[in-house]
């Protein structure tokens, strides 16, 4: 996973109370963690977002998926990895890796449990009018540098340019 580009983490232990009868994590909580990831996201690289969720921005989660591997059980420590997939004026594509990382006497074995995807809007007005608005240039420059190289997608470097653009 060295060569890849980097990502926003969030490291979680996994508790008993995410997890089920059988023992092992219940799905729900991996969405629950791609919000958590994005909300720490905000708080650490884009703080003045969030001032302007305090106004009348709103994030809209429009799509939200998982795609599971392997599983996890109380006490596995987890790495959540979050780039960005895609970028247009007015909406966000995410994508998380679920890492289980394990490891003794200081050496880290890293295995891939999850990935998910979360598309997200962002929107202004007035909860019985609200309409799309542009992604916030603050927001734009602090997803740089977590943007994947993949068809489709804005590359690095080119997403503060694209923002007015198209």
């Amino acid at each position: 996973m060295g060569a890849e580009r980097p990502y926003y983490e969030l490291r979680h232990l996994v508790g008993f109370e995410e997890t089920n009868l059988v023992g092992n994590v219940y799905y729900v909580n991996y969405v629950r963690w791609q919000g958590r990831c994005r909300e720490m996201f905000l708080r650490d690289r884009a703080p003045e977002v969030l001032e302007d969720i305090r106004g009348d921005l709103k994030l809209f989660t429009l799509s939200v998926g998982c795609e599971f591997f392997a599983e996890i059980t109380a006490f596995d420590q987890l790495s959540i990895r979050m780039r960005l997939e895609d970028l247009t004026q007015t909406q966000i594509g995410f994508t998380f890796d679920y890492v289980r990382l394990r490891g003794e006497d200081g050496a880290v074995a890293e295995d891939l449990v999850a990935r998910g995807r979360q598309r997200v809007a962002c929107m202004r007005g007035p909860n019985t009018d609200t309409r799309p608005t542009r992604v916030p240039e603050a927001l734009r420059r602090a997803l740089e540098p977590y943007a994947l190289p993949a068809s489709g997608s804005v590359p690095p470097g080119q997403l503060a340019a694209t923002a007015g653009g198209g």
